[in-house]
């Protein structure tokens, strides 16, 4: 699997990698009705490195990396992921992870902290402990789950 830079050419893949995270609103905060113009300005922002993983030509998942906060807090990295519907289960977000982690050390962060680690994302949370993130905070409440009402979202860390 390889993990690159996105490219132009890459739009309509990663907006069908985003387009059903986005729909589900399940494990990301963002607007339902989210239009590809606004989901691809989001995801690849002027203010993250953004990824893509690639297997056999076909784009697998999408990655970013940003500092988490301006001025005293811009040693702290913050990222997101998403993998394709098909390539869920073949270990590409642990691939991503620690290419986004190795990515981050390189640009000086001293730590990775996700926000918004929605509690219902079991999945995600076994995988981001398995590669040393701890839950330093727990917002009660904080999400609304389409199906399951008001659930919790984890802050979790890690030093780097």
């Amino acid at each position: 699997m390889l993990i690159r830079f996105i490219e132009g050419a890459d739009q309509d893949a990663v907006w069908e990698i985003l387009r059903p995270v986005i729909e589900a609103d399940e494990t990301y905060a963002l607007p339902r009705d989210m239009t590809r113009a606004e989901a691809l300005a989001y995801w690849s922002g002027p203010d993250r490195e953004t990824f893509v993983a690639e297997d056999r030509g076909a784009l697998v998942g999408t990655a970013y990396l940003r500092a988490n906060q301006a001025g005293g807090g811009s040693h702290v990295a913050n990222a997101g992921f998403v993998t394709a519907p098909a390539a869920a289960g073949r270990g590409v977000a642990r691939r991503m992870c620690e290419h986004v982690l190795d990515r981050a050390r390189e640009r000086g962060f001293a730590a990775m902290q996700f926000n918004f680690v929605i509690g219902t994302n079991a999945g995600a949370i076994r995988l981001w402990e398995s590669l040393g993130f701890e839950t330093v905070g727990r917002l009660p409440g904080a999400f609304r789950h389409p199906r399951l009402g008001a659930f919790d979202a984890l802050v979790m860390y890690r030093r780097l």
